[in-house]
């Protein structure tokens, strides 16, 4: 991952992908082995040996975090990528995260998820330090979303 500062960081996942490909030969559909198993091309499951070899450090992540991690990862960076510019408005992040990314539909979009967070958006900073604390610096919030919610605004 580049940082703002264009050097290289890397990320958790390097190892894993690694180890996948070159001790284990899994790299991916088109291998008919990956993170998922095949038969005739088509997903059956997750690879078993997917918690043979890879676990968390022997540390139990509670359930909440690992459903809120996928959820905010995604949420901070659609705040990073309408900041840059990337994204134009909040429509085209929450409507385009639904079909395009697969987010959650109930959320209704991405920076709806954020808004409709519990405690709104202080409530999604103050959640994402904590993720932050635990899981490492990905999440934490950008600036501009600390002083929306020290503003008490929404994203609309």
């Amino acid at each position: 991952m580049l940082a703002e500062t264009g050097q290289w960081h890397p990320h958790g996942s390097g190892p894993v992908v690694d180890r996948m490909i070159d001790e284990s030969g899994r790299s991916g559909r088109s291998a008919g082995a990956g993170f998922y198993e095949y038969i005739d091309g088509r997903r059956t499951g997750l690879w078993r040996g997917l918690y043979e070899h890879f676990t968390a450090g022997g540390r139990e992540i509670p359930l909440e975090d690992m459903k809120e991690r996928m959820l905010f990862a995604e949420a901070l960076d659609a705040v990073r990528c309408l900041d840059e510019g990337v994204l134009r408005s909040v429509p085209d992040a929450n409507i385009g995260s639904l079909p395009g990314s697969g987010f959650p539909p109930w959320t209704g979009g991405v920076l709806q998820y954020v808004n409709g967070c519990p405690g709104g958006l202080h409530g999604f900073v103050v959640r994402s330090r904590e993720l932050a604390g635990r899981y490492r610096k990905r999440f934490e919030p950008p600036a501009s979303l600390v002083t929306m919610a020290e503003k008490g605004e929404r994203y609309g």
